[in-house]
């Protein structure tokens, strides 16, 4: 079990606060591009860190390069405490597609752009993206010869830890013959429990668990819903139910709730103080399961 319900153990003795970040809306409209205003997307980073955010999630394909370089202008030299993860095996055409990148050569590839772009020797989790047939297509390559290439790096020094982005639990058993999974990032909100046994594997291997996009609602954003009921009572947002939800569903949860607003991610953050009742928790999870699984929009591929 974890030692505190504020932090989550990745790998052996690293832990890490629970309301960490995701750099993917301070980039330009479908992740494209530079943001509109560079300056505010610097501040939102330097205030995420203020408000005692641990963990930056970013990706080399975001932008492309985009968030990695802003991450590198707003917090380098990077705080003692902060832990970047970031994701390989897709990349972007020029006419925006999001495309597999798996192959052991491309993988190299990425965290050695990583690693520049960064500004860092060792790049301290690395996720390895797996189409999941929905929002990115497969790559074609197999599993373990991708992962070849990331436990190569490991050993290298270049990679502190690695994960898994869209598992199953059947690939993420395969992955574990050959090297250890610190983490996973998976989707999963309050209107999308799909990954549920994967939630469950990593509750039981105490493996740390990245739900994407966790605001996300579906049909509990319903004025009607009892999550919105739920937020009345505390006179909380709708949204800030959703996350205060995923902390109390598991103590293996560490969010990335991503924003390009300093407004939103101080509402974000301030979920964290939010201690839902076993009951409120047991509503919320029987709506979610009654409700259809919610779609990511098109815009937001993790």
């Amino acid at each position: 079990m974890n030692m505190s319900i504020n932090t989550v153990t990745i790998g052996v003795g690293t832990s890490i606060a629970r309301m960490g970040f995701g750099t993917m809306r301070l980039t330009g409209p479908k992740a494209w591009g530079p943001p509109t205003d560079r300056a505010k997307a610097l501040a939102v980073l330097k205030r995420a860190v203020d408000l005692g955010v641990e963990l930056v999630d970013t990706a080399g394909y975001y932008g492309p390069g985009v968030t990695n370089a802003l991450i590198r202008e707003a917090l380098s030299p990077y705080p003692s405490q902060l832990f970047i993860s970031t994701k390989v095996g897709v990349t972007r055409g020029e006419d925006q597609s999001w495309q597999p990148h798996a192959r052991p050569e491309q993988i190299r590839t990425d965290v050695e752009a990583n690693l520049l772009q960064l500004g860092v020797e060792q790049l301290h989790l690395v996720h390895l993206r797996l189409g999941d047939g929905r929002m990115l297509p497969l790559s074609g390559v197999p599993l373990l010869e991708s992962l070849g290439a990331l436990t190569d790096l490991k050993a290298q020094g270049k990679i502190g830890h690695i994960g898994l982005s869209s598992a199953t639990v059947e690939q993420i058993k395969e992955a574990q013959t050959m090297t250890p999974i610190a983490a996973i990032q998976n989707m999963y909100n309050v209107g999308n429990l799909a990954s549920q046994r994967v939630l469950d594997l990593c509750e039981s291997e105490q493996i740390a668990f990245l739900p994407y996009f966790p605001l996300a609602m579906g049909a509990l954003a319903r004025p009607d819903s009892p999550l919105v009921a739920i937020a009345a009572r505390y006179n909380a947002s709708p949204a800030q139910i959703a996350l205060a939800w995923l902390l109390a569903v598991s103590g293996q949860t560490i969010l990335i709730p991503g924003t390009s607003s300093i407004e939103h991610l101080e509402e974000n953050c301030a979920a964290r103080a939010i201690r839902l009742k076993q009951e409120e928790i047991a509503i919320i999870r029987e709506a979610a399961q009654q409700g259809a699984p919610g779609d990511a929009p098109k815009s937001a591929r993790p």
